[in-house]
């Protein structure tokens, strides 16, 4: 049931812009073995989880169904969707209650408005990723009204800083591979210990293309950061493994939203931003970009219990552009 889930998701529209790719069902294996296999004494036992007659039961109800997750970037920086506003949408038609954070407190009520005019559950709040007595009242708040925290999606980043490391200065390489990483960091180390009480939960790290290939254009502490929460989250999934808590990511690459729409004007002219993103669509395969619901079906796999065997690994959402240029 485990490789049918995976297989039922790469053959339906849920995945429409990947292709030219795999991901592993293998408990973390290829990645590496769980972190406490020298020590015998301090192995922990096999993780219980319903029977394969159990799962063969037909599903009803939603995907998520009662689950409490964490969307981190659930708002968007201009009209449209953004990645982490499609997760949160999402995760609550499958059935979470969903509480969604951003930095910018009326985008992400603008979120938590269009889930509840759909019947959804979703509580609202403003928070920095990049504080840790922020993302500890993050954690608290989703306790105090859901009970619990079963998945945190984290959907932070950005690339500002578009030079090499002759030309960036160390300012802006600090500030940028941190605010790629950190978020991640932080809500592991304050969310952790409250999945293992309650035994499990899944991390979604949204990373990039960027930290597995190379861009056209210089991005190199963009490029550091998106490969060090690769990186973190295979450590992570590890680390935690026999704690019944997953941790991977989605890598999405050429992804249309109104960060990238918002990120080019601010660069360059309206006309110049449409030839751009065409540009951009003739070099994917697949011959257009992404859209954030792209990306925001493969979070909704990764955390749900069809991916219950998959952690240590990522979902490439390109449209097959890594394959072609690497």
């Amino acid at each position: 049931w485990d490789v049918a889930h995976a297989a039922v998701y790469l053959a339906s529209d849920d995945a429409k812009y990947v292709t030219a790719t795999e991901f592993t069902v293998d408990g973390g294996i290829t990645a590496g073995r769980p972190l406490d296999w020298l020590d015998p004494d301090s192995v922990a036992p096999p993780v219980e989880v319903p029977d394969a007659d159990a799962r063969s039961a037909p599903r009803s109800g939603g995907r998520l169904d009662g689950k409490a997750t964490i969307v981190v970037g659930a708002g968007s920086l201009g009209p449209g969707m953004g990645n982490g506003k499609a997760s949160a949408i999402l995760f609550a038609r499958e059935g979470a209650k969903v509480l969604a954070v951003d930095r910018n407190l009326e985008a992400v009520r603008e979120t938590q408005g269009i889930i509840e005019g759909e019947g959804g559950n979703c509580v609202s709040m403003e928070a920095d990723a990049m504080s840790a007595a922020d993302v500890q009242r993050m954690a608290q708040t989703c306790l105090d009204n859901f009970g619990r925290i079963d998945v945190v999606h984290n959907n932070v980043g950005g690339s500002a800083g578009h030079d090499g490391p002759v030309a960036l200065d160390e300012e802006a390489w600090d500030a940028n591979v941190s605010l790629n990483v950190k978020p991640a960091f932080l809500s592991c180390k304050t969310i952790i210990p409250i999945m293992e009480r309650q035994g499990g939960g899944a991390f979604v790290n949204t990373a990039s293309t960027a930290g597995i290939s190379v861009p056209e254009h210089p991005m190199i502490s963009y490029q550091t950061g998106k490969a060090g929460l690769l990186q973190f989250s295979h450590g992570v999934a590890l680390e935690f493994a026999r704690r019944n808590i997953r941790s991977n990511c989605v890598i999405p690459g050429k992804i249309k939203t109104p960060m990238t729409m918002v990120r080019q004007a601010e660069r360059t002219s309206a006309e110049d931003v449409e030839r751009i993103y065409e540009k951009r669509a003739r070099s994917v395969p697949l011959g257009r970009m992404g859209e954030a619901w792209d990306v925001a079906h493969a979070a909704l796999y990764l955390a749900s219990d069809e991916a219950r065997y998959v952690t240590a690994t990522e979902i490439l959402v390109d449209g097959g552009l890594t394959a072609s240029c690497c």
